[in-house]
């Protein structure tokens, strides 16, 4: 199979646990964009056990709470689309108002040149997504 969220292959990696992981996207346009990728090869949230999908569910929400956190973009865009990758995983997007593409999806057309932001740090960003997640699944 050559599934590129399998092989996992020049990821950056942010976070893990057995279940699934936080990559980094190296995009100039995008900083702090990431992908949250189910370790298994399945190809929809239905696929999931009711658990599992509420743990990725919970990962995607502590990743999208740590960007808010540490970059305060206007707008988080969250998808999941596997179209051309058939592999479960979610993209969390901070968006600027000034940023390349908005207010269009990332995938769509031009805006305009575009402003630049900062990427988080990836331990700042792994120590925000677990403080998130910890909270979003205490008591």
């Amino acid at each position: 199979m050559d599934c590129t969220l399998c092989l996992a292959e020049m990821e950056t990696p942010i976070w893990r646990d057995g279940s699934c992981r936080v990559i980094l996207v190296r995009d100039h346009d995008y900083p702090g964009f990431c992908r949250v990728v189910w370790h298994e090869h399945v190809a929809e949230m239905s696929d999931l056990t009711a658990p599992a999908q509420r743990h990725l569910m919970n990962v995607v929400l502590a990743t999208e709470t740590a960007l808010r956190q540490l970059m305060q973009p206007d707008k988080i865009n969250l998808a999941s689309l596997g179209n051309v990758v058939p592999h479960l995983h979610w993209h969390v997007v901070p968006r600027f108002r000034n940023d390349r593409h908005f207010p269009q999806p990332i995938w769509g057309i031009p805006q305009r040149e575009g402003a630049r932001h900062e990427t988080p740090a990836v331990q700042a960003l792994a120590g925000a997504i677990v403080t998130a997640l910890t909270e979003l699944t205490a008591g």
